[in-house]
Parts: structure tokens; sequence; C-alpha cells
């Protein structure tokens, strides 16, 4: 056995001084231990039969590092409050000033679905089939004689038992939560409303004789179990849409952690190559890269060249070119030669963690937009409930007989008018009527919070590979030297790189197809160089490629200096042809600005916006593409954590920002921009981490999102504004106000009825955003 085997932190099995580490449980252990197992020719020590159980079952799970990853369901990992970050608990639970159930601190990469989403899920469908026996009874089984009315109630209570008990169970454990807290929120209303309704139909089932005449209909007093069974449904359903929504927060660090590869093919001293996993690498260990893998950690290059696709670190469309001495990073995409690299950083070091953790860590520091309803919720909840008791002693003492029964119906009146119903519409159903309009016009919302933000954004800061421009090159010139024809250059740098399979050559070919130019097969064809290729066309050695491979070559461009640095200068990508060791031509390529790029930035020049470009790309490129837009502040050669920086400082200066692109590293500024915009063209990292989705990757929709989302918000407050004004007029008349003067007392019938007028308002309130304007 070896003295040190390299694995992970918790599947040491032996370290220099001859510490032995279960790798299960990464508990010591020692040689003598009779639970060990042999795999890959090495031995594993473990503290228990049950620990070698688990890994004889699947090594690889624990040789990885995988088992390390926080589990929902995990008790001993960390998890935090998405609303209030500062929460922060071992072990799944609720937070105490929301009632939002928390969700796991550091990211996993297996996907698994909430256990309070399954459990709300299969609360609601429970739900369904009492709700609508209870609704259908209450509604139209009175004075149908379906059964005797006083086996109704008895029915309707029986029926109940299940959707109040059991499926709204969590509503009364948080809103019992948020009293023993004194935080008041929405479950506290929605607890005590639900709860009097219910508990009032109780007593009138149970105990009729209680109630005075007056509330007495039929020969029955009056009960109300439908209103509590429906406002417990439907908060289900909004609860099962909005955990639904919230699983996918964790997809874009999921999608990140994905791209890392996970075995390495590494290269022992003695020239032998064995695939291992890729937490066993170490700093110093030699790894191949074949075409097609990704690298699995940051490395420097010590052998072979190759072009490395880098778009998921700097944006950049085009493959990059590596020879020895290079650094080359992990997960990035090797897609031609062979390399032999180094490794440089693994672990938490490597680019590809840091990347994870930026994103993590902007997700979690973004302060929660407070809704506009729960900004009243603590005091309305504390009015509310000081104004029931106040009714239901001030009618037991100083009310005409019963005193006490009238208190106590007022009192319920008061909490069943006080209902959330409507003050739980008022923002959901602006939101879900904004939600659907914007899809129609290709802008997509994560949730109610980024539509409250988007308003107030008065600064954007926008990537250019993929959101300003088509993130893909496209031929855009070739220039002839003395003696020779356009039309021959691009077919003989056509017919040469047939053999490639790099994205210039792409653009080349097609733009000899689109002339209909007729091409030869390439000959001793070459592109190991990683500077260009090489070969033969018709006879004649071709060369294509960069000034390096010219100066290779023996060849002189100096005759088309001027016009390639022209084109440069417009963001241009010039690659060289030589024929026979002479100069013929050069062709350039770019990465072209969209179609609807221009309409849009003065769009939203013109709605007040200030627009900063933040790319990977080079600075030459950069500014040639900021020219031609009009966009006077740029930041070129930026990598992930520098647009990060960038959108910090706005942030600092006072600016509200939004971020657009689309991209992978656009994504820790996506998370920590007040609205995160990606294209949906762009990585599912980039669409994980932005807030707001343009699915046809147009800007102009940016402009549409703005004006849609102060739209809402109007909309919303003019439904906070129905929601109280019924409350306003409706809890002084229920809690007996007007009865020395008019005789009138509100029963809960009448409250219900209230409640539920408020309600078909709000709706259609927000009903009136779907045909407004846009």
């Amino acid at each position: 056995m070896e003295d040190r085997v390299m694995t992970t932190e918790h599947a040491c099995t032996a370290s220099d001084g001859g510490d032995l580490r279960d790798p299960v449980c990464g508990m010591s252990v020692t040689p003598d231990s009779p639970h060990h197992w042999q795999h890959d020719g090495k031995d594993w020590y473990f503290c228990s039969a049950g620990c070698r159980g688990k890994f004889a079952a699947d090594p690889e799970h624990y040789l990885s590092g995988r088992h390390r990853e926080s589990r929902p369901g995990d008790d001993s990992a960390w998890f935090i409050c998405p609303m209030h970050p500062e929460v922060r608990q071992q072990g799944p639970g609720d937070c105490p000033k929301c009632g939002m159930a928390l969700e796991p601190e550091a990211p996993s990469l297996e996907e698994e679905a909430s256990p309070e989403l399954i459990a709300f899920r299969r609360r609601f469908y429970l739900s369904l089939p009492f709700t609508a026996a209870v609704f259908l009874l209450a509604m139209f089984g009175h004075g149908r004689d379906w059964m005797p009315r006083a086996m109704q109630d008895w029915v309707e209570l029986l029926l109940s038992l299940p959707v109040v008990l059991y499926c709204g169970l969590p509503f009364f454990q948080r809103g019992w939560q948020s009293l023993r807290n004194r935080s008041p929120n929405m479950w506290t209303l929605i607890g005590l409303g639900t709860g009097a309704a219910w508990l009032y139909s109780v007593a009138a089932t149970l105990i009729p004789g209680w109630f005075p005449a007056s509330f007495i209909q039929d020969g029955r007093v009056a009960v109300y179990f439908e209103a509590a069974v429906m406002i417990i449904t439907l908060t289900l359903l909004g609860q099962f849409l909005e955990l639904k929504a919230r699983s996918r927060t964790s997809d874009a660090l999921r999608s990140l952690l994905q791209l890392a590869p996970e075995r390495a093919r590494r290269i022992a001293d003695n020239g032998d190559e064995d695939d291992v996993p890729v937490a066993d690498i170490r700093v110093g260990d030699r790894l191949r890269v074949r075409p097609g893998e990704r690298v699995p950690v940051d490395a420097r290059v010590i052998e072979g060249r190759s072009a490395v696709d880098e778009s998921m670190l700097t944006g950049e469309p085009l493959p990059v070119s590596k020879q020895p001495g290079d650094q080359v990073i992990g997960a990035t995409m090797n897609t031609s030669g062979s390399l032999v690299v180094e490794a440089a950083q693994v672990g938490e070091d490597t680019t590809l963690a840091q990347i994870v953790q930026l994103v993590a860590q902007a997700q979690r520091s973004r302060a929660p937009m407070q809704r506009l309803a729960d900004a009243v919720a603590a005091y309305f909840v504390v009015a509310v409930v000081a104004i029931a008791l106040l009714t239901f002693f001030a009618w037991g003492i100083w009310g005409p007989s019963p005193s006490w029964v009238y208190g106590l119906v007022n009192a319920v009146a008061v909490l069943i008018i006080a209902c959330p119903c409507a003050l739980g519409l008022a923002t959901p159903m602006s939101i879900m009527v904004a939600t659907g309009k914007g899809a129609t016009r290709g802008v997509l919302f994560r949730d109610a919070a980024v539509i409250e933000a988007l308003r107030k954004v008065d600064t954007l800061v926008v990537d250019k590979t993929g959101t300003l421009t088509e993130g893909r090159p496209a031929f855009r010139q070739v220039v002839a030297a003395e003696g020779w024809d356009d039309n021959e250059v691009l077919r003989l740098a056509a017919s040469l790189d047939q053999g490639s399979e790099h994205p210039l050559a792409h653009a080349i070919i097609a733009a000899a197809r689109e002339r209909q130019l007729a091409l030869e097969a390439a000959e001793d064809f070459e592109s190991g160089s990683g500077i260009g290729v090489t070969g033969r066309v018709g006879g004649q050695p071709l060369a294509l490629g960069n000034l390096a491979l010219m100066q290779e070559q023996g060849v002189d461009a100096t005759a088309l200096d001027e016009q390639a640095n022209a084109l440069r200068e417009r963001g241009a990508t010039v690659m060289f042809l030589a024929v026979s060791g002479k100069l013929a031509g050069a062709l350039a390529v770019a990465d072209p600005i969209k179609a609807t790029t221009h309409d849009a930035i003065k769009a939203l020049r013109a709605a007040g916006l200030r627009i900063v470009m933040a790319t990977g790309d080079g600075e030459v490129t950069a500014r040639a593409v900021a020219r031609e837009l009009g966009i006077h502040e740029v930041h070129g050669g930026v990598k992930p954590d520098a647009k990060l920086a960038l959108v910090e400082r706005l942030q600092g200066d006072g600016c509200v920002v939004a971020m657009a692109g689309d991209g992978i590293n656009d994504a820790p500024a996506l998370a920590r921009a007040d609205v995160g915009i990606a294209m949906g063209t762009g990585t599912d990292v980039a669409l994980n981490s932005a807030q707001v989705t343009l699915v046809k990757g147009d800007l102009g929709g940016i402009e549409r999102a703005i004006h849609l989302s102060r739209q809402t918000v109007i909309n919303m407050r003019q439904n906070l504004v129905f929601a109280f004004l019924y409350n306003s007029i409706g809890v002084p008349v229920a809690a007996g106000l007007a009865y020395p003067f008019t005789g009138l007392l509100l029963s809960p019938m009448i409250a219900a009825l209230a409640m539920s007028l408020s309600s078909v308002s709000v709706v259609g309130n927000a009903l009136r955003l779907r045909w407004r304007d846009s």
C-alpha cells in the first residue's frame, strides 16, 4: 500500500504521518480495523461495517467527495431564509420573521425536490375534493332539500375537518409562530381569519342555541365552513406555485457545478495514464486533456497545441489558441489538439469554484424587496386583533343581553371581514396578469420582487457578446493583395478550411458557399499549431492564419497592414492567406451587432437610462462596437469578478443597476445587480442567475419590461386601496359602532360577503392590466 493516497478531504486513507481516515464519515481509523475493503488495488479502512457497506455499494460517490454536499433534508447542513438572509440555522425549518421555509445555503449538484414543495402539493390536491363538496353544499344545498338542514351543517363540518386540521395546519403553525416571535405577518392574518371563520361555524353547529335570534335564518344559524376551506385551498395553491418557482433559484449554481468534469486523465511519473476523480487531483499533477474534453482544473500547458473554448469564463465566442506555457481554466472546452497540462489550482481555488462562490454570495447578499402588503401587514394584524378584543369586551360588559354572545359574534365578524383574502390577492393577482402579459411580449419575470424593482432602475450594464452582438462569428470582408481577386482568395481559404472545425473556418466556408464558389479538396491539412492552418489546394501550398503563422512561413504581410489594422479597429479578427509562400489576401471575421440593438439602445437612452458596456472581449473590439452603438462608457477585458465589482461600485454610487448578459461570465454580476436580465439565447447559468429573461434576446424588451413594471406597481397600489377600503368601512361596522345610531349589526354572513366583494374588486382591477397599452 502506498504511503499517501490522493483523495478528497473525507476520503483520505493515509497521510504522510500514517493517519488513516474512513472515506465515508471521516473518522480516524487504524490498519488494525476489521472493516476494510480493496478498491482499484488500494486498501481502504472503515470505522464500522455500515460505512464499509456504503463504500462498497458506490466507491466513486465517496472518492469524488459528492457525499459532502449539503442536501435539503440534511440536519447538519446550514439553511437560510431567501427573504431574510440574516436568518441562518442548522437543519431545515421556517423563518421566524416571515414564515417562509428555509433553503440550503450551500449548492448541491444533485437536484432534489423541496420537502415543503412536495408537502404543499400533496395538501393542495387533497383539499380539492373536500373544498368543492363544502362549497357546493353551502352555495346550492340550502333550500333544495338535498338533506335535512341540521344534518347539512354537520356534513359541512365533517368535510371541512381534513382541510382545516390537516391541509391548513402549516398556516396555523406559522401563524402561531409569528405571534410567539412577536413578528406578525401574512400568516398571522390567514391563521386568525380562517380560524375565526371555522371556529365560529363549529360553534354555530355544536351550540346554535347560544346565538341570538337575529342570527337565526330559516331555523338555523348561518355557518361559514366554505369560507374557511376556500381560503385554505387558495392559499395552498399560491404557496405551491411560489415554492415551485423558488425551487429554481439554485439552478444557476447547479449549472455551474455541472460544468466541471467528474474525472481526469492523470499521467504517472512512469508515463502510465489513469482516469481518476477530479477531487483526487493535486497541484503539480500532470493531466492529459483530449479533444472534446473539458479541462479538469486550472492548469499550465506543458505539451501540445490546441484551441480552447473559454466562452464560459470570458464570453469571447472564439476559441483561444494554447501552447506550452499558456494557462488553461478548469471547465473550459478543448476543441482540437491534445494537451498535457500541469495542475495549478485545484478544489476551491479554481476559477470555476470561485465563480460558484461569487454567484452564491451575490444571491444571498441581495436585499429582498419588501412587498407593499407586507409593509403594513404587521400594523394591520395588531390593529385587527386589538379591535376584535375591544369589541368582545365592550359588548360583553356594556352590551344588551346576551352581551357576551353579542361580543363573541361581533368579534368574529371583525376577524372575518378583516380576513386577508383581498390583501393576499392584491399583489399576486397583479403579478399574475403582468407576468402573463410580459410573456406574450418576450419578457419573462422570475418573481414579484423584480417587477417592483425594475421601475427604479436608472443604470444598465450590458455585456457585448451575445447581448449586443449575435454571439457567433460571421464573415465580414476579404481584401485581395495585388494581382489577386477577392473571390479567388475567399475560394482558396474556404477550400483549405474545409478540414477545420474552428468557428472562424465555418464562417469563411459559409461565405464562400453563399457566393456559390467552387471549393476543392484540401490535402496535407494541418491545424495543430494554434495559429492557423496549412495544406495544399489544387497542388499549391496554402497557409491561412494570423501574423505569427505568416512569419513562421516566411511570408511578408506588410502590404495589407493598413487595411488589416482598420478592420481590427472595427472589431474584426483578421487572417492572412499565403499561396506558395506569397501573400494573397486577408479575410476578416467579426461578431455582428444584432439588428435590433441600435433601436433598443436609443429607446433605453430615451427612457433616461445610463448605459455601460462591460465585456470580456479585448478593449479594441469593445470600443469598436461601442462607437457604432453610441455607448460612451466601456470596460473591456473584464473577468467575472471585475464585472461584479463594477456593479457593486455603481450601486455604491447610489445607482439602481440592471445587468444584461448571456454568458456564465455574467452570472455573478447578474445575481448581484438590483435586476439581472438574461438573453433567452444565452447559457443556462445566465438564465438561472437572472430575474428577467428576454426570450428573443432583444434588448428592446428591457424598455417594455420597465414600462410594464410601472403599470403593475400602480395597479398593485390600487388593489391595496380596494382591499383596505373595504376593511376600513367594514371593521367599524362589524365592531358595532353603528349600532347606537341605527341598530345595525353586521353578521358574519354579511362580513363574508364584504370580504368576497373586496376580492372581486381586486381581481377585476388586476385584469385591467391585460388590456392596457404597453
